[in-house]
Protein backbone atom coordinates (compact mmCIF):
# COMPACT_ATOMS: atom_id res chain seq x y z
CA UNK A 1 0.00 0.00 0.00
CA UNK A 2 1.36 3.10 -1.33
CA UNK A 3 0.92 5.86 1.38
CA UNK A 4 3.64 7.89 0.68
CA UNK A 5 6.03 8.04 -2.65
CA UNK A 6 8.57 11.45 -3.83
CA UNK A 7 8.30 13.20 -6.90
CA UNK A 8 11.34 16.24 -7.62
CA UNK A 9 12.16 15.96 -3.93
CA UNK A 10 8.66 16.43 -2.65
CA UNK A 11 7.19 14.19 -0.24
CA UNK A 12 3.77 13.22 -1.45
CA UNK A 13 0.98 11.99 1.09
CA UNK A 14 -1.85 9.19 0.14
CA UNK A 15 -4.20 9.19 2.18
CA UNK A 16 -7.82 8.21 0.66
CA UNK A 17 -9.52 6.63 -2.33
CA UNK A 18 -12.20 9.10 -1.83
CA UNK A 19 -13.18 11.78 -3.77
CA UNK A 20 -16.45 13.73 -4.55
CA UNK A 21 -15.53 14.49 -8.23
CA UNK A 22 -14.86 12.16 -11.62
CA UNK A 23 -13.13 14.24 -13.68
CA UNK A 24 -12.87 13.01 -17.46
CA UNK A 25 -8.91 12.80 -16.98
CA UNK A 26 -8.02 11.67 -13.93
CA UNK A 27 -5.31 9.58 -12.57
CA UNK A 28 -7.97 7.26 -11.49
CA UNK A 29 -8.72 5.79 -14.92
CA UNK A 30 -5.78 7.34 -16.98
CA UNK A 31 -2.99 7.28 -14.65
CA UNK A 32 0.22 4.88 -15.73
CA UNK A 33 3.64 4.34 -13.78
CA UNK A 34 3.35 5.27 -10.26
CA UNK A 35 -0.27 6.44 -10.10
CA UNK A 36 -1.27 3.59 -11.23
CA UNK A 37 -0.20 2.01 -7.68
CA UNK A 38 -1.95 4.67 -5.62
CA UNK A 39 -5.17 3.20 -5.08
CA UNK A 40 -5.49 1.89 -1.28
CA UNK A 41 -6.50 -1.41 -0.46
CA UNK A 42 -7.93 0.28 2.61
CA UNK A 43 -8.49 3.54 3.99
CA UNK A 44 -4.89 3.88 6.21
CA UNK A 45 -5.27 4.48 9.82
CA UNK A 46 -4.02 8.04 11.55
CA UNK A 47 -1.69 5.06 12.89
CA UNK A 48 -0.57 3.74 9.82
CA UNK A 49 0.06 7.39 8.01
CA UNK A 50 1.79 8.55 11.48
CA UNK A 51 4.21 5.07 11.06
CA UNK A 52 4.99 5.58 7.71
CA UNK A 53 5.99 9.33 8.40
CA UNK A 54 8.53 8.70 11.30
CA UNK A 55 9.98 6.41 8.71
CA UNK A 56 10.87 9.32 6.65
CA UNK A 57 13.17 12.43 7.27
CA UNK A 58 10.75 14.98 6.72
CA UNK A 59 13.77 17.49 7.01
CA UNK A 60 15.44 16.41 3.82
CA UNK A 61 12.56 17.16 1.21
CA UNK A 62 11.77 20.78 -0.30
CA UNK A 63 7.96 20.31 0.34
CA UNK A 64 5.31 17.68 1.49
CA UNK A 65 2.46 17.75 -0.01
CA UNK A 66 -0.59 16.43 0.87
CA UNK A 67 -1.98 14.47 -3.06
CA UNK A 68 -2.19 10.80 -4.07
CA UNK A 69 -5.43 8.79 -5.01
CA UNK A 70 -8.32 10.44 -3.53
CA UNK A 71 -9.22 13.95 -2.50
CA UNK A 72 -7.57 14.58 0.38
CA UNK A 73 -10.30 17.00 2.30
CA UNK A 74 -12.37 14.08 2.48
CA UNK A 75 -10.45 13.81 5.79
CA UNK A 76 -9.74 17.19 6.25
CA UNK A 77 -9.08 16.63 10.21
CA UNK A 78 -6.87 13.71 9.73
CA UNK A 79 -4.73 16.03 7.25
CA UNK A 80 -4.59 18.79 10.18
CA UNK A 81 -3.95 16.47 12.76
CA UNK A 82 -1.07 15.62 10.39
CA UNK A 83 -0.15 18.71 9.71
CA UNK A 84 0.33 19.65 13.41
CA UNK A 85 2.88 16.20 13.53
CA UNK A 86 4.59 17.76 10.51
CA UNK A 87 4.95 21.13 12.50
CA UNK A 88 6.13 19.93 15.60
CA UNK A 89 9.55 18.31 13.47
CA UNK A 90 10.02 20.59 11.21
CA UNK A 91 9.43 23.82 9.20
CA UNK A 92 9.35 22.08 5.61
CA UNK A 93 6.81 23.72 3.80
CA UNK A 94 3.65 21.88 3.30
CA UNK A 95 1.13 22.04 0.26
CA UNK A 96 -2.69 20.50 -0.41
CA UNK A 97 -3.56 19.45 -3.55
CA UNK A 98 -7.70 19.90 -3.70
CA UNK A 99 -10.22 19.82 -5.68
CA UNK A 100 -11.26 22.96 -3.55
CA UNK A 101 -14.49 21.20 -2.04
CA UNK A 102 -13.65 20.99 1.66
CA UNK A 103 -16.57 23.08 2.98
CA UNK A 104 -18.75 21.15 1.03
CA UNK A 105 -17.82 18.18 2.23
CA UNK A 106 -18.03 19.25 6.16
CA UNK A 107 -20.81 21.64 5.41
CA UNK A 108 -19.20 24.47 7.27
CA UNK A 109 -15.90 27.40 6.39
CA UNK A 110 -13.08 25.16 6.31
CA UNK A 111 -10.69 27.85 5.61
CA UNK A 112 -10.12 29.09 9.33
CA UNK A 113 -8.78 25.18 9.71
CA UNK A 114 -5.85 25.77 7.31
CA UNK A 115 -4.29 29.03 9.71
CA UNK A 116 -0.84 28.52 10.64
CA UNK A 117 -0.06 24.53 9.60
CA UNK A 118 -0.40 24.76 4.99
CA UNK A 119 1.61 26.67 3.23
CA UNK A 120 -0.23 26.05 -0.08
CA UNK A 121 -3.54 25.22 -0.66
CA UNK A 122 -3.69 24.37 -4.87
CA UNK A 123 -7.24 24.45 -5.76
CA UNK A 124 -8.19 22.18 -9.14
CA UNK A 125 -10.22 24.86 -11.27
CA UNK A 126 -10.67 22.72 -14.21
CA UNK A 127 -12.70 25.24 -15.95
CA UNK A 128 -13.90 29.30 -16.54
CA UNK A 129 -17.94 28.59 -15.48
CA UNK A 130 -20.09 26.10 -13.73
CA UNK A 131 -21.42 24.61 -16.72
CA UNK A 132 -17.67 23.17 -18.10
CA UNK A 133 -16.83 22.16 -14.67
CA UNK A 134 -20.12 20.32 -14.17
CA UNK A 135 -19.67 18.38 -17.33
CA UNK A 136 -15.86 18.08 -17.08
CA UNK A 137 -15.38 16.96 -13.30
CA UNK A 138 -18.94 15.39 -12.60
CA UNK A 139 -18.62 16.71 -8.91
CA UNK A 140 -20.99 15.03 -6.43
CA UNK A 141 -22.29 18.15 -5.08
CA UNK A 142 -24.24 18.82 -8.03
CA UNK A 143 -24.24 21.90 -10.84
CA UNK A 144 -23.44 24.52 -8.07
CA UNK A 145 -20.22 22.93 -7.34
CA UNK A 146 -18.18 25.46 -8.83
CA UNK A 147 -19.52 28.40 -6.51
CA UNK A 148 -18.60 26.54 -3.93
CA UNK A 149 -14.49 26.26 -5.33
CA UNK A 150 -14.28 29.65 -6.10
CA UNK A 151 -15.79 30.91 -3.09
CA UNK A 152 -13.22 28.13 -0.95
CA UNK A 153 -10.39 29.43 -2.86
CA UNK A 154 -11.25 33.04 -1.70
CA UNK A 155 -12.12 32.20 2.01
CA UNK A 156 -8.87 30.07 2.28
CA UNK A 157 -6.74 32.52 1.04
CA UNK A 158 -7.05 35.26 4.21
CA UNK A 159 -5.58 32.07 5.99
CA UNK A 160 -3.09 30.46 3.55
CA UNK A 161 0.07 32.38 2.59
CA UNK A 162 -0.22 30.98 -1.02
CA UNK A 163 -3.14 29.72 -3.08
CA UNK A 164 -3.11 28.72 -6.63
CA UNK A 165 -5.65 27.95 -9.01
CA UNK A 166 -4.68 25.02 -11.50
CA UNK A 167 -6.52 23.59 -14.82
CA UNK A 168 -5.44 20.67 -16.76
CA UNK A 169 -4.15 21.28 -20.41
CA UNK A 170 -5.60 19.68 -23.01
CA UNK A 171 -9.63 19.69 -21.20
CA UNK A 172 -10.05 22.59 -22.27
CA UNK A 173 -9.41 25.62 -24.84
CA UNK A 174 -6.67 27.57 -25.02
CA UNK A 175 -9.54 30.82 -24.64
CA UNK A 176 -11.18 29.31 -21.71
CA UNK A 177 -7.74 28.53 -20.10
CA UNK A 178 -6.84 32.47 -20.43
CA UNK A 179 -10.24 33.45 -18.32
CA UNK A 180 -9.07 30.56 -15.58
CA UNK A 181 -5.79 33.30 -15.17
CA UNK A 182 -8.39 36.32 -15.06
CA UNK A 183 -10.76 34.63 -12.58
CA UNK A 184 -7.66 33.61 -10.28
CA UNK A 185 -6.20 37.01 -11.15
CA UNK A 186 -9.20 38.63 -9.77
CA UNK A 187 -9.39 36.37 -6.63
CA UNK A 188 -5.48 37.50 -5.44
CA UNK A 189 -4.50 33.47 -6.19
CA UNK A 190 -1.63 32.10 -8.32
CA UNK A 191 -2.26 30.24 -11.79
CA UNK A 192 -0.93 27.39 -12.95
CA UNK A 193 -1.22 25.31 -16.09
CA UNK A 194 -0.57 21.13 -15.38
CA UNK A 195 0.55 19.04 -17.37
CA UNK A 196 -1.92 16.08 -18.37
CA UNK A 197 0.02 12.94 -16.67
Amino acid sequence: MVLTYVIKNSLYINLTNHCTNRCNFCIRDHGTGIFAQLKLEKEPTMDDVLAELRSQNLYKYNEIVFCGYGEPTCRLYDVLTLCRYIRELTDTPIRINTNGHASLILGEDTAPMFKGLVDTVSISMNAADADTYYKLCHPKFGEDTYVGVLKFARDVSRYVPSVVLTVVEGTIPPEDIERCRSIAEELGAGFRVREYE
